[in-house]
C-alpha cells in the first residue's frame, strides 16, 4: 500500500514541479490563484512523500553484512556481455529505434561516490531491498561505460513494452520494479536465444515455457510473444516468491532454479535471503541479484550518467484479432497496406511470418488504427494471392510443423556442429544423430534438424 502511494504521489510532484517550473517562467506576472494551489499542493504532497520515505526505510532495514560483500569472481550476465551490443546493428534497433536528436548525451561516465549511489537506490520506491556493495557498483558500472549504448537500446525499447509488462505483474501481485527483470535477460531483445537455448523479452528454457502454456513448434515460438511470455513470467515469479517467501530469492531461482536456492539455503543452515546465502549460489546467479539491482538504478538514472534513450517508432497503441485460417504476414501487408517490417515487430512469435490458425486459433498483433481495416477486408486478406503461398503441398509441410508434438526444428547455421547443437538445446549428440536418423556427425549449413529439447 505504501509503495502504491509513494509511486502516485512520486508522479504527482513530477507533473506539478514541472507546471511550477513553467509558472514561475511565464514573465514577471503574479501566480494566479489557481498557481498558487498547485503550488500549495506540491509543498504539501512533498512532505508527505518524506514521511512515506521515512516509513519506508524503517521498514526496509539494510544489515551491514549484506551491503559489506565483495566478490571479484563474479561471471559476467550473458546480456551484459560484449556480444549483446551488437543489439545496436540488429534489425529490431535498425528497424525500430532512432536517436533522440533533442538529448544530448555523454561519451564519458561521470564519478559519483558510493554514498550518493546508496542515497539513490535508497529512494527507489521498491519492494525489493536495493542493496549498495561491491557486486551491485561492479554491475552499474559496466551499464554506464562498455554498455551505455545498449543502455540507450534497452530504454527506447522499454518504452514499448513498459505498459503490457507493468499489468502483468499488478495482476499477478508481482513488485513492478521486476519489469527490469528482462533487462537483464535478454536486454529488452524478444527474439533473443542465449548459448543454451533460453528464448525470448524472459528468457524461458523450452520445458518452463512448455509448463506455463507457451507454444512452441517450427512456426510458432510464445517465448518470443512479448505478452504472452509477460504474463508467464508474471505467474512464474509469483509461484517462486510463494515457494520462498522472499523476493530476493524469487528473482535467483528464476535464474538457476528453485532447486539450487533451495540447496543454498540448506548448506547456509535456513537462512532465508539472497544475501546471506550469497556464497552458497551457483557462480552466476550470485551476480543476477547485483545485475538486477543494478539495471534498476540505471534505467531510473540514465539521465545523471549522461546516457539518453533511444526513441521507439513500434507504435504503442496495439490491439489483437484472432486469426483462425492460414495466413501470411505478406497478405496483410499487401492489402491493408501495412508495412511489413511492422507486422513483423509486433508479432515477434511467428518464426517463418505464417500464422498457422487453421490447425490452432492464434493472435494477431496490429496497430489498433489498423484493426478495423482488417476486419472490413476480411476473406480478400486470406484469398489474396493463396496459391502462392498455401499450395496443397505447402499446406501438409505447416500442418506438420505447426502440430509437431514436443520438438522444435533447428536450421543449421554456417559454423555449427551436432556438438555445439547439442549443447544449445541440452542434449546429446547421440540423441540428435537418433531423432534425425544421422550415420555420422558431418552436418550441412541449410538443412533443418528435429530437436527435442530438456
Amino acid at each position: 500500500m505504501k509503495k502504491t502511494i509513494y509511486m502516485a504521489l512520486s508522479a504527482l510532484v513530477l507533473l506539478c514541479g514541472c507546471s511550477k517550473k513553467i509558472f514561475n517562467h511565464a514573465g514577471d506576472r503574479p501566480l494566479a490563484s489557481a498557481d498558487t494551489a498547485v503550488v500549495a499542493l506540491v509543498e504539501d504532497t512533498a512532505a508527505l512523500i518524506v514521511e512515506v520515505q521515512e516509513v519506508a526505510h524503517q521498514r526496509i532495514q539494510i544489515p551491514e553484512e549484506w551491503t559489506a560483500i565483495k566478490d571479484d569472481s563474479l561471471v559476467v550476465i550473458e546480456s551484459m556481455s560484449g556480444e549483446m551490443d551488437s543489439l545496436l546493428n540488429s534489425w529490431y534497433a535498425n528497424t525500430f529505434l532512432m536517436v533522440d536528436t533533442t538529448c544530448t548525451a555523454t561519451s564519458v561516465n561521470p564519478l559519483f561516490s558510493d554514498t550518493v549511489y546508496t542515497e539513490r537506490l535508497a529512494n527507489l520506491p521498491c519492494i525489493v531491498p536495493m542493496v549498495y556493495n561491491q557486486p551491485v557498483r561492479t554491475h552499474i558500472d559496466r551499464y554506464a561505460t562498455k554498455l551505455r549504448h545498449q543502455v540507450s537500446y534497452m530504454l527506447g525499447m522499454m518504452n514499448y513494452y513498459e505498459p503490457l509488462i507493468e499489468q502483468a505483474l499488478d495482476v499477478n501481485d508481482v513488485p513492478i520494479e521486476l519489469k527490469y527483470l528482462p533487462v537483464i535477460e535478454s536486454a529488452l531483445n524478444p527474439v533473443a536465444v542465449s548459448r543454451v537455448g533460453a528464448t525470448g523479452l524472459w528468457q524461458f528454457m523450452y520445458s518452463t515455457g512448455k509448463l506455463y502454456g507457451l507454444k512452441q513448434n517450427s512456426l510458432v515460438d510464445d517465448r518470443r510473444d512479448p505478452v504472452k511470455a509477460t504474463w508467464a513470467a508474471a505467474k512464474y515469479l509469483r509461484v517462486l516468491y510463494d515457494k520462498f517467501g522472499d523476493w530476493t530469492l524469487a528473482i535467483a531461482a528464476y535464474n538457476c532454479g528453485p532447486g539450487n536456492v533451495s540447496k543454498a539455503i540448506y548448506r547456509s543452515g535456513g537462512k532465508s535471503n539472497f544475501w546471506d546465502i550469497y556464497y552458497y549460489l551457483p557462480r552466476e546467479t550470485r551476480g543476477y541479484v547485483p545485475a538486477f539491482i543494478a539495471a534498476t538504478y540505471i534505467m531510473t538514472y540514465h539521465a545523471e550518467h549522461g546516457i539518453c534513450p533511444m526513441e521507439s517508432k513500434l507504435p504503442l497503441q496495439t490491439d489483437t484479432v484472432m486469426v483462425n485460417r492460414l495466413l501470411h504476414f505478406d497478405q496483410i501487408a499487401a492489402v491493408c497496406d501495412i508495412d511489413l517490417e511492422t507486422l513483423r515487430g509486433l508479432n515477434p512469435q511467428y518464426k517463418e511470418n505464417v500464422i498457422p490458425g487453421k490447425f490452432q486459433p492464434n493472435s494477431l498483433r496490429l496497430p489498433e488504427d489498423m484493426i478495423r481495416d482488417f476486419i472490413v477486408a476480411g476473406d480478400s486478406i486470406y484469398n489474396y494471392e493463396r496459391d502462392k503461398y498455401f499450395s496443397e503441398e505447402k499446406v501438409k509441410e505447416i500442418k506438420n510443423q505447426a502440430t509437431n508434438s514436443g520438438y522444435v526444428t533447428h536450421k543449421i547455421r554456417s559454423g555449427e556442429t551436432l556438438s555445439t547443437i547439442a549443447r544449445r538445446y541440452r542434449v546429446t549428440v547421440t540423441d540428435l544423430k537418433r531423432w534425425n536418423n544421422l550415420k555420422s556427425t558431418n552436418i550441412v549449413a541449410g538443412k533443418t534438424l528435429k530437436v527435442y529439447p530438456r
